[in-house]
């Protein structure tokens, strides 16, 4: 009797440590679906909308908040968790002036390069807590769509005395990342632009930047210009398959409580100097409604970047120009 109440007691407390995130209507998988915890933390489902969650990894949780692009938010309590959640799809609301059908005309591709460093006290750690937005302006007045986006990363020697060398050997790093495109609300980022769910793995074989070729989401340049933001999953195995990793890591204060701090991700995202305006937005993922903040002194960021004047991430983008008819 004994040894079946133990197994009882087990199988309570890791049944639903796998849960899949569908689709309520099609029952699809939803990928990389945004896990919030309530408390600023969280973790993301991987390509086949699976996550990990056990009271006894989480104790301190009692609802999570489930989002993903294209879906109703869901609220559940961790005491009524089954081994699959399903999100309700909602209506596009995608602006018809911004996605439109093809354009067959002919165009001239024309490009504003990436701003590349690999000096890491110049970079921004990746966090799983933020989303970083960066705006860019339409710059004419003919049809304008995107092509490529250039994501600037920063390699890191292995051995730190050969860290100037061209030719050092670089540390090893398979992380995905998620793109997100949005249109420009009074300066800050609002609408999504497509609500397909974008991701790309990078290694430090892709070398200083990594091309993400979007010209199949057929996404048009509004007249007021756009956002382009990036956001870290976590690390890949080989295959580049999203793995459970380490999130946090605990830290007891001085008061004796348990504080986490989020584990910054490899590679590290350099910032630039060389964009005369600060076009970058920061936003806590796992926050309900928090709003974007522009990455500037006195926004309540304590960061070396700004002593240094590195206000932007510098992002490449390709365009297709169209010709006038």
């Amino acid at each position: 009797m004994h040894r079946i109440l133990f197994i009882i007691l087990i199988i309570g407390q890791f049944s639903y440590a796998q849960i899949t995130v569908r689709d309520s209507i099609s029952k699809y998988p939803v990928s990389y679906a945004t896990i919030s915890f309530g408390n600023g933390n969280g973790l993301f489902a991987d390509d086949e909308g699976q996550f990990i969650f056990t009271k006894k990894l989480y104790p301190d949780i009692d609802s999570l908040y489930i989002s993903a692009l294209g879906f109703k938010d869901l609220n559940i309590s961790t005491e009524n968790l089954t081994n699959q959640l399903f999100l309700s799809p909602q209506a596009s609301k995608l602006d018809e002036v911004v996605i439109g059908s093809k354009l067959n005309r002919k165009f001239k591709e024309e490009k504003l390069k990436p701003y590349l460093d690999d000096d890491y006290y110049n970079c921004w750690l990746p966090t799983i807590e933020s989303e970083i937005a960066v705006y860019f302006p339409k710059t004419t007045t003919k049809d304008q769509k995107l092509a490529a986006v250039s994501f600037p990363i920063a390699l890191e020697s292995k051995d730190w005395k050969k860290r100037k060398r061209t030719n050092s050997e670089k540390k090893k790093f398979s992380t995905l990342f998620k793109v997100k495109f949005y249109n420009n609300n009074n300066g800050i980022p609002g609408e999504v632009l497509t609500y397909e769910t974008i991701v790309f793995r990078a290694t430090e074989k892709n070398g200083d930047a990594f091309v993400l070729d979007v010209d199949k989401f057929d996404i048009y340049i509004p007249k007021n210009g756009f956002f382009v933001s990036l956001q870290v999953l976590g690390y890949t195995d080989k295959a580049g398959k999203l793995l459970p990793n380490k999130k946090y890591k605990e830290i007891e204060s001085k008061k004796g409580d348990i504080i986490k701090i989020p584990t910054n991700f490899r590679p590290l995202l350099p910032f630039t100097d060389e964009v005369e305006s600060k076009n970058t937005y920061i936003k806590r993922v796992f926050i309900s409604g928090n709003n974007w903040v522009k990455f500037k002194n006195g926004n309540g960021f304590q960061s070396s970047l700004l002593d240094k004047n590195l206000f932007n991430y510098g992002i490449g983008l390709t365009y297709k120009t169209y010709k006038d008819e």
